[in-house]
């Protein structure tokens, strides 16, 4: 990489051709930009423009190998079930939500590191590290008789793609003007959810040749047929399960090239004035990183049972998340010098208390977009896989293949799709009648459609064929995923609306890093219900008491004529 350049008054004039690589200058690459204020039309119109939409762009596309790679166990344990892998179905919802819980917890120490490192420096770091899961899943899966443990920790590795959404909005938010912010915000997070769809279309392709060719090592036979990914194929049908993670190396090795040749470290007042060399600031990110680590590894240890590598504690995945989210957030705010004013200011939006009221409705809409994103695969498989006996004391077994059950890795791939396609839709829609009205009408979607999905899911559990019930509990699960697309649109633009420039970015990321817990709650508590041999349904008739509570507060706060800000 070449020198920068810093204060040289032809960097301006050089960064108009920004729709080519880095530019230069005598030599010199311009990777740092001081010069940037994007709020005076003349510049932003000459100059900032074209540099803005090329970082976001790129941005975007490292998001969506993020959001990819967060949620590849979603698809990869249900082709481990498929393939006769010897742990139960509680173990493998588990191994979903860990990358869950991690992917959540890295968000918090994430959303600093554009603010202290520069945007080009970090997500290229972020994405850089997205190798070592899918590398390690890619040679663990090849052995049955890999212990538990190490696809745990691999999950919790995953969970780093998650965390890179924090970084990504910071990024965003200092590249655009107040007035092009949202639709901004919109395009990066409504694109990069977009991620999650490819992964789940991608990932079952891969499985089903041999992607390295000897490189890649051997095939394994499937031993059921139940949830494959076209339907009915035959037993014995060759799977290379470990291209899941492979295939991303495919992405992300030209991704970086791209990322370090073409992006920008912008440093503004927002930004320290000295980031200094790109390695000076990959030591403390990594530390960061560990301290989302270690919070969320202790709160998992403490929740697991034995059986699980776990305490066998066994509590309350509520008391889990409050103990991981107060660790993380005090060992931050313990770190010395730069990085503890960092996070001091950052911390300021929590003496507001529309950060929390907001972080409780982007829970409801973002938390069970991605929960649900996460769990859906493994539902399709559970509940309309297997022919369930209900004893006469309620309790069920998942025991018996369901010949005729639909192909959970053809269909899920559609909740996803529908999701980040609506998004847009709710940020159009909160421009037309306010952004809590339209939060309002997407909670109450939400609502219908998750009591009629338990519905059919239990009518599923009592049928000799499930199978039956299935397409009208995918059509309102479908729905429910709209649903949520919409109020996640609506919810962002309202989260614009209410706060300063300055305080929307940290509120968007810290909102974020909350709802997406719900990656982690929702597969866990569904795992835990069939730990627990209870039906499903109950699972989502907490969810809809959960929507029941959000409809209210959303109204109260926001909607009636009354409030403070009226239907923003």
């Amino acid at each position: 990489m070449g020198t920068t350049v810093h204060g040289n008054p032809l960097a301006t004039t050089a960064l108009v051709f920004a729709s080519q690589p880095v530019p230069l200058i005598r030599g010199y690459a311009v990777v740092d930009i001081r010069q940037w204020d994007v709020e005076d039309t003349d510049f932003w119109d000459e100059t900032g423009r074209a540099i803005a939409d090329r970082n976001m762009w790129i941005s975007i596309a490292c998001l969506m190998a993020g959001y990819g790679v967060w949620l590849l166990w979603g698809i990869l344990t249900v082709q481990m079930l498929n393939l006769g892998f010897e742990f139960s179905i509680y173990e493998l919802f588990s191994l979903t939500a860990i990358a869950g819980l991690a992917g959540a917890t890295l968000r918090i120490p994430s959303s600093f590191f554009v603010h202290l490192y520069g945007g080009r420096n970090t997500i290229f770091f972020t994405t850089a590290l997205l190798i070592i899961p899918i590398v390690g899943a890619g040679i663990f899966l090849q052995h049955k008789d890999t212990p538990l443990w190490v696809f745990q920790l691999l999950a919790l590795l995953s969970g780093l793609g998650g965390g890179n959404f924090a970084s990504s909005v910071s990024n965003i938010s200092l590249l655009f003007p107040r007035r092009m912010l949202d639709m901004a915000l919109g395009l990066n997070v409504g694109l990069g959810s977009f991620g999650i769809c490819l992964m789940q279309i991608l990932i079952p392709l891969a499985m089903t040749f041999a992607l390295l060719g000897s490189l890649g090592g051997d095939s394994m036979s499937l031993e059921n047929t139940s949830g494959t990914m076209i339907g009915k194929i035959s037993v014995g049908r060759s799977i290379w399960i470990q291209n899941g993670g492979y295939v991303w190396l495919l992405t992300l090795l030209p991704l970086l090239v791209v990322v370090w040749r073409s992006m920008n470290n912008i440093i503004t007042a927002q930004v320290r004035t000295n980031i200094g060399h790109p390695l000076s600031g990959f030591l403390p990110m990594t530390g960061m990183l560990l301290i989302g680590m270690l919070t969320a590894s202790l709160g998992l240890w403490l929740m697991l049972p034995e059986t699980a590598n776990g305490s066998g504690l066994n509590l309350p995945e509520e008391l889990v998340l409050i103990l991981v989210l107060a660790a993380t957030v005090y060992l931050l705010k313990i770190l010395p010098g730069h990085i503890h004013s960092n996070v001091l200011r950052h911390y300021r939006v929590f003496d507001n208390k529309h950060t929390w009221i907001m972080s409780l409705i982007y829970t409801m809409t973002f938390g069970s977009f991605i929960g649900f994103a996460a769990a859906f695969p493994l539902i399709i498989k559970v509940v309309f896989g297997f022919s369930h006996l209900i004893g006469s004391e309620g309790t069920l077994t998942h025991d018996t293949v369901n010949p005729n059950g639909p192909s959970a890795l053809m269909y899920a791939w559609m909740g996803a799709f529908i999701g980040a396609f609506a998004r847009p839709l709710g940020r159009w829609l909160a421009t037309r009648i306010g952004g809590a009205m339209a939060t309002q009408l997407a909670c109450i979607i939400m609502l219908v459609s998750v009591v009629g999905a338990a519905h059919y899911m239990s009518a599923a559990y009592r049928s000799a064929t499930p199978e039956q019930f299935f397409i009208p509990f995918l059509l309102l699960f479908l729905l429910l995923f709209a649903a949520t697309g919409i109020g996640n649109g609506s919810t962002g633009r309202t989260i614009t609306t209410l706060f300063s420039a300055e305080q929307a970015g940290p509120v968007l990321t810290w909102s974020s890093a909350i709802a997406a817990f719900g990656a982690f709650y929702i597969p866990q508590v569904f795992g835990g219900q069939i730990r627990d041999t209870a039906p499903l349904e109950h699972a989502l008739y907490g969810f809809a008491f959960f929507y029941s509570i959000c409809l209210i507060i959303n109204w109260w706060v926001y909607l009636r004529k009354q409030s403070e800000f009226c239907n923003p």
